[in-house]
Order: structure tokens, then C-alpha cells, then sequence
């Protein structure tokens, strides 16, 4: 694999993500294409960049497909990524967050996929263990690696890898976690799937959570992910990172890849959980009306968690606002007295933040070399004309691809 395959996270990437686009600007300038033209009686300049795009990861497209996952579902085998290609990962990572705060960096290395890699597939001729995650688990969703124990747990338990539980149902489990986190507890992975029930189905597709009617205390996710599919990408562990997603004999913590064999929940009973189970389960059955699972999850970008979280309670009813208010300093209490320090009370930003005159703001975030521009860019590069690809056409068209390339400039 090149060094243009690898995206690093750390901070000598940025370094040379900021040379390239320095480079890419001076060939801007040097090869760019005047035409006359006038607007307003001022002459105009068009510009046109051309892509080009690395040779190796165009000759990908002549490789033979993978079989043996027959075993998938077409809709799944048959899709590939947008991430493809090295400079469109580039210019996304530079658009979101994928690492924890206070995390190194350097535990991972996020790559692009090749022109025949499938979300479905395995470790075949890997050298580095590595698992996929789609664009939407950071984007919107706010999950950050490394994975924490509960997210971790959960995947065992289904037996699944993390692109193969649908995003509607990292909803629950993010909401989940925040939700017992404002309330101290330790959030547990049979204590939430005891609010839900499975359906693995043949052959393998997405495994969703379904929420069992009388017990379920969160909402549904009123926002569909349907154009996920196609933003997959590699997430390859790195020596800093096997001790986050890897046990001490080397066998991985969660399932890496996509299993044939998910795991099968109906209805499980309040006997088949271990106390510190019930104790999550017994403190959210309290509820009576829904919780805001959509509310719940923006709180990972918030700068007050608690206030936020109130606001959201209380939009779904008084009652929910009272109850979170009563048990909290309930367990409050409970934790003080206890001495508990090991769950997260969310008193601090869920977020990074800085103090300007004694007031908390959001920290800054890298510099994402102007968001929308960059996305434009990318765009241009993609379908712009000369590329080697096929993309785009002097004349303007668009090439067979450009519908994908829109829809990842929409998400952007």
C-alpha cells in the first residue's frame, strides 16, 4: 500500500495536508486555463483544475471481485465506497472529529478502501488488523475512537462488527450512554439490550434493535439514515492502539468483521441480569413517558451536557424533566457517598473547552481549511475535466459518478 493510501490522524498529517493544499494551490495558478469572457464589463477568468487521480488506485477498477460472501445480501457486497479515493477521505477527515479528546492520535490509522473492498468483508492478506466504520458514526452520530467498553460490549454480545449494526440503532445505544452517564450510572451492555429485541436475518444485512412496546424508554430515531451505504472506510489498529481494541492473547474485543451467525434476543427476563444490570434497568423503567433519543444524542456536542439534556427532558414532558432532576440528585448523593469516580457526572463539556473572562466556550477545532470550499474542490477535482477517470467532460457533463459525488457534498 502507497503512503497515499494512509490517512494518519496525527498531527504531522496536518502538517502535510496543509503543504499539499499549498502545492495544489501553485498548480492552480500554473495550469489554470483563461477564456474571455465578460460580466458586469468586467473581463472574467475561468479557471478548471484537473484531476489526477494516483495511478495505482486506478488500476484497482481491473481487479477481480472478492468472492465467497455469498453468504451477504447483494445490497451489501455489491456497494462500494466513496472513500475509494485517497483525497476525498482527506478532505472529509479534515471536516470531523474521529479521535477522543485526550487521545493520542497515532492509536489508528484511517485509510481508503480499494476499488473492490466491501464494508462485508474479512481480514484476507490484512497485515494490520483493521474494521470498517462508516462516515455517519462520527458525523452524526458523534462516535470517537477508541471505542469504549459498553460500545465494545454491545458489539459482542450481538456478535457483530460495527458497520453491521445499522445507524438507526447506534442511536439508541449512543442516547443510552449519556443518558446513564447524567445519572451515574455505568452503563451496561445487557442493561440495554434488555430494552430491545433482534432479528438476524439470511442472508446477513444490517442487524436493527427492536424495541420491545411496554418496556422501551427511547424514542424512535426520527431521522432515517438511508445514504450511509456507500461511506465506508478502513480503521487499521495501530502498536499504540492494540491495547484499546485488542485483548492481551491478540484476539480483537469486539468482531472486527461481519458475522453470519448475529446474535438472537426475545424478550429477556429480569433473571438473566447481573445486579448492576438491573440497577440500570430498574432507575430508566422509572420513566413512564419516552426519552429524546435524538435530543440525547446532540449532548455530544454540547458545551453544558446537563442543561442540555433538561431541555430535551423537558420537551418530552414534565414528568421526564422532574423525574431526571429527582433522580439525579438522588444518585448523586448515592455516588458521593460511595466514593464513585469512575462514571463519567457530565458536570464538565461533553466537548473541549477554553476560558475567555471566566466564561466556558466551545474549544477551537482544527482548522478545516474552509468547509465548504474544500467540499467544492474536492467535488471539482473529482468531475472536473482531462481526468483519467472518465469523471467529467470539457463540455461539462457529468460523468457516471457525479451523483455520488453530490451526495457526499449534500452530507458534507
Amino acid at each position: 500500500m502507497s503512503s497515499s493510501d494512509s490517512i494518519s490522524s496525527s498531527t504531522s498529517s496536518s502538517n502535510e495536508s496543509t503543504e499539499s493544499e499549498r502545492s495544489r494551490g501553485r498548480q492552480f495558478d500554473e495550469e489554470g486555463t483563461s477564456s474571455g469572457g465578460m460580466a458586469s464589463g468586467i473581463l472574467m477568468e475561468t479557471v478548471r483544475e484537473v484531476r489526477e487521480d494516483p495511478p495505482e488506485e486506478m488500476a484497482e477498477s481491473n481487479w477481480p471481485a472478492k468472492g465467497g460472501y455469498g453468504w451477504v445480501v447483494a445490497d451489501v457486497r455489491n456497494q462500494s465506497s466513496l472513500f475509494w479515493w485517497s483525497c476525498l477521505l482527506n478532505s472529509w477527515l479534515n471536516c470531523t472529529l474521529v479521535i477522543s479528546k485526550g487521545v493520542n492520535g497515532d492509536i489508528v490509522s484511517l485509510e481508503r478502501v480499494s476499488a473492490i473492498d466491501r464494508v462485508c468483508h474479512g481480514q484476507e492478506g490484512a497485515i494490520e488488523k483493521f474494521f470498517y466504520m462508516y462516515m455517519c458514526h462520527f458525523s452524526q452520530l458523534h462516535v470517537r475512537l477508541p471505542l469504549d467498553d459498553f460500545t465494545m460490549g454491545v458489539l459482542r454480545a450481538l456478535n457483530v462488527a460495527p458497520t453491521q449494526l445499522h445507524p438507526n440503532s447506534w442511536t439508541y445505544l449512543q442516547a443510552f450512554r449519556i443518558l446513564c452517564q447524567s445519572l451515574y450510572l455505568e452503563p451496561t451492555p445487557y442493561g440495554f439490550l434488555y430494552f430491545y429485541n433482534t432479528r438476524p436475518r439470511r442472508p446477513a444485512t444490517w442487524l436493527s434493535l427492536i424495541s420491545r412496546p411496554s418496556i422501551s424508554r427511547l424514542d424512535a430515531f426520527s431521522q432515517s439514515f438511508k445514504n450511509f451505504k456507500d461511506g465506508y472506510f478502513k480503521v487499521v489498529v495501530k502498536e499504540g492502539g492494540k491495547a484499546h481494541f485488542l485483548n492481551a492473547d491478540g484476539s480483537t474485543k469486539f468482531p472486527f468483521s461481519w458475522t453470519g451467525n448475529p446474535s438472537r434476543y426475545k424478550d429477556m427476563g429480569m433473571d438473566e441480569l447481573s445486579d448492576g444490570d438491573k440497577e440500570v434497568v430498574e432507575i430508566l423503567l422509572k420513566f413512564v413517558d419516552k426519552l429524546p433519543t435524538k435530543g440525547l444524542v446532540r449532548v455530544y456536542n454540547s458545551v453544558h451536557p446537563i442543561i442540555d439534556i433538561e431541555g430535551h427532558m423537558a420537551q418530552s414532558g414534565k414528568k421526564n424533566l422532574a423525574l431526571f432532576q429527582s433522580l439525579r440528585k438522588e444518585m448523586t448523593a448515592k455516588a458521593k457517598a460511595a466514593g464513585k469516580t469512575d462514571v463519567p457526572n457530565l458536570q464538565e463539556s461533553v466537548v473541549e473547552v477554553h476560558v475567555h473572562g471566566g466564561t466556558k466556550k466551545k474549544a477551537e477545532l482544527p482548522p478545516r481549511h474552509g468547509r465548504g470550499k474544500d467540499v467544492k474542490r474536492v467535488r471539482a477535482i473529482l468531475l472536473g475535466t482531462g481526468s483519467a477517470s472518465g469523471a467529467g467532460s470539457a463540455s461539462g457533463e457529468k460523468g457516471p459518478e457525479s451523483g455520488r459525488w453530490s451526495s457526499l457534498e449534500a452530507r458534507l
